[in-house]
């Protein structure tokens, strides 16, 4: 898969469960790893306050949202940017739960079940860094991803951030061998890599082969006789 999204959301609270709503969402398209500077944004009117502490880190007020369109009215366009892509969000749950609850109100399935795949950033970063601080700030620095801009949540500027820390992450991952879809694609651009290819072969100077011959002797002596490194046992190696 070539198309990917990487997704973000502003929300009023932290439970969807107790009517928190989204207020904003936006994600940007990666196509074979580019952004491509397609984008889909927008603020949303949630018809309710946001927490206190939401406020704090979005900065997004009741009277700015105030004349901005309701979930229902987004949804289509949403739905139709994301279709067929891999969907990229960090920790992906807590987002997938605002969404599935503002499509449940529609009457519509979950967020998962329009798009073929969601992959959680967050779950990578805490393979790669055990133990270690993992948000999106402190992945930033990490990769050195310029972020002094982000001086409150947005979902624009974050999924733009979440963009380059998800090429960082996953930045062995490119080759020409590993983005080909199927195994025998793999090996057939491999063996066209290595096509009129010589691999030059040196033999050991008579010291060296010495040397060596003189290394496999102590293996024999310090295993009793069973050093696997001879293709034939040594019969006096130990004696």
């Amino acid at each position: 898969m070539t198309r990917q999204i990487v997704l973000d959301t502003e929300t009023t609270g932290l439970n969807p469960a107790s009517g928190d709503r989204i207020i904003e969402v936006a994600g940007v398209e990666l196509f074979n790893r580019r952004l491509t500077g397609k984008r889909y944004h927008t603020y949303l009117n949630p018809d309710r306050a946001s927490h206190p502490d939401a406020l704090k880190v979005h900065g997004l007020t009741e009277e700015f949202l105030s004349d901005k369109p309701r979930f229902v009215q987004i949804a289509d366009g949403l739905l139709e940017f994301v279709r067929d892509a891999e969907i990229i969000i960090h920790n992906a749950p807590f987002d997938c739960a605002f969404l599935d609850a503002e499509l449940e109100r529609m009457n519509l399935p979950t967020f998962r079940k329009h798009v073929p795949l969601v992959t959680d950033t967050l779950v990578m970063a805490k393979l790669q860094f055990p133990g270690k601080f993992n948000n999106l700030d402190a992945l930033c620095k990490r990769f050195g991803i310029d972020n002094a801009h982000r001086t409150l949540h947005g979902a624009l500027l974050d999924a733009e951030l979440l963009a380059e820390v998800y090429l960082s992450l996953t930045r062995g991952q490119d080759s020409l061998v590993i983005d080909l879809e199927t195994p025998q694609q793999q090996l057939t651009v491999a063996a066209r890599a290595l096509d009129g290819f010589a691999l030059p072969v040196f033999a050991p100077r008579p010291d060296e082969q010495a040397a060596h011959e003189s290394f496999l002797r102590l293996l024999d002596k310090k295993s009793n006789g069973n050093s696997i490194w001879r293709p034939q046992p040594v019969q006096d190696a130990v004696q």
